[in-house]
């Protein structure tokens, strides 16, 4: 009997719906959903942006490059090579050795245009210093210089065994 109520109750969860909608209107033809219709709620502000171009390059050494255009002037290209360099290499114990690693190193770069025409241009590099971002539009720290105080010199009078007085007052 409990078995009968567990199948029961599995086969109604089953079959309820699942509350989202389906971008396809024949669910028989397992095709890509079609953009131009009204099922699929776009945003209107980008009607017809399509990718112009790509390419997408693997090589036998493990370095790659990608990239993109898209018909609204969007670009995206990036590169990884990689590179031997000092770290922590682990043995299968799990000790821990200083020793030449192989890890990644990125570069790319990406522009687009905002919705009030503004150009953006980010260009970053990721290596063994980190990620590095560069563009106009980030924020840069400002830069502080700062002067340390002088203590100022006072008189030095040595005391103890073997030291002489001097009266300077």
């Amino acid at each position: 009997m409990k078995l009968f109520i567990v199948a029961a109750l599995l086969a109604v969860a089953v079959a309820a719906p699942s509350g989202y909608p389906s971008n396809y209107k024949d669910s028989s033809s397992m095709t890509s959903p079609s953009y131009g219709s009204s099922g699929y709620n776009k945003d209107s502000r980008y009607g017809g942006i399509t990718i112009t171009s790509q390419h997408d390059v693997r090589n036998l050494d493990g370095s790659s490059k990608w990239g993109y255009s898209g018909s609204d002037y969007t670009t995206h290209e990036e590169s990884q090579v990689q590179k031997k360099m000092q770290g922590v290499a682990y043995d299968s114990y799990g000790k821990a050795t200083y020793d030449d690693v192989y890890g990644n190193t990125n570069a790319g770069s990406s522009y687009w245009v905002s919705p009030e025409g503004e150009k953006f241009t980010l260009t970053w590099t990721a290596d063994e210093n980190g990620f590095q971002p560069r563009g106009d539009h980030l924020p840069v720290a400002p830069v502080h210089v700062y002067e340390l105080p002088v203590a100022p010199a006072l008189p030095y009078y040595r005391t103890g065994a073997g030291s002489t007085s001097y009266n300077t007052y």
